[in-house]
């Protein structure tokens, strides 16, 4: 048995047998985005518990002072950063700093790929933002948001994680670049969608994580998979023959981005850096 047939059935078994360890979003992220949920929650008291995090204070500080989210008013005190955010994009903010957590290991070789999948991963979501945004400012009523959006970008490939955190357990046999890649094409979908069930996040995501890179499977349009398969394209990272732009030329033709070559505009750049820039 090949290596990759080896890591491929070690990790389907445990998927089956539901033994698979999954990554568990860290405590505080799990309390914001409980509190955000509660109907009753105020943004005081989101704020305060924002507060004992300075990591996360600072960049909640620094998106509501952006040039997409500021209005001209320069915000001072937390307080004021989370009523212009907003709940439900502070608890895309927490999870995506959670997320980035994850992504870590004390293996030199584990560390340099989980840090290539997380950078990817940034953007993608950054270029999947600039895409949806310039799709919706042609439409009234969409059916996908800022919120969502963010969210299946940073959750898109997740089930590289686990494949990452068994490669490192056996280093010897699986630690090979290319072997590893390959891997996290073939299998990370399904898990990917085990672990956003497991965190209870719904099912468009999930879709988002199990079907981002089928290329036989045709979502309904638009959708969130559309712009993250966009992106992806644009990365060299969807599995499907053609260049870019052939591939594009579907989404063009539907209307979901205006040409083939629309990453290329100095309006589109602008707004694919200034997403960039939120999370970093």
């Amino acid at each position: 048995m090949t290596a990759q047939n080896a890591l491929l059935t070690i990790l389907i078994e445990k998927i089956r047998t539901d033994t698979l360890v999954l990554p568990s979003l860290p405590e505080i992220a799990l309390k914001i985005r409980k509190m955000a949920d509660d109907p009753n929650v105020n943004l005081a008291k989101m704020s305060d518990m924002i507060s004992h995090d300075p990591a996360l204070s600072a960049r909640i500080m620094k998106i509501a002072n952006s040039a997409f989210v500021g209005r001209g008013v320069h915000v001072h005190s937390l307080q004021q950063a989370t009523t212009r955010i907003g709940l439900r994009y502070i608890k895309n903010v927490v999870t995506a700093m959670a997320m980035e957590q994850l992504f870590v290991s004390k293996t030199a070789f584990v560390k340099t790929q989980m840090e290539k999948v997380w950078s990817e991963t940034l953007e993608l979501t950054a270029f999947a933002l600039a895409a949806m945004q310039q799709y919706n400012s042609s439409f009234k009523h969409t059916a996908v948001n800022f919120d969502t959006m963010t969210l299946a970008g940073l959750v898109h490939n997740i089930g590289a994680l686990p494949i990452l955190t068994e490669a490192e357990r056996q280093l010897e046999i699986f630690g090979d670049e290319a072997f590893i890649k390959q891997s996290i094409t073939d299998i990370s979908g399904k898990i990917g969608a085990n672990i956003l069930t497991s965190w209870g996040f719904p099912k468009e995501l999930i879709e988002v994580a199990e079907q981002w890179d089928v290329d036989s499977y045709t979502p309904a349009h638009p959708s969130y998979v559309d712009f993250i398969r966009i992106a992806a394209i644009k990365q060299g990272r969807y599995h499907a023959e053609g260049d870019i732009g052939t591939l594009l030329k579907p989404y063009a033709d539907l209307g979901l981005i205006p040409s083939t070559e629309f990453y290329r505009s100095p309006e589109f750049v602008v707004q694919f850096n200034e997403f960039k820039q939120l999370f970093v």
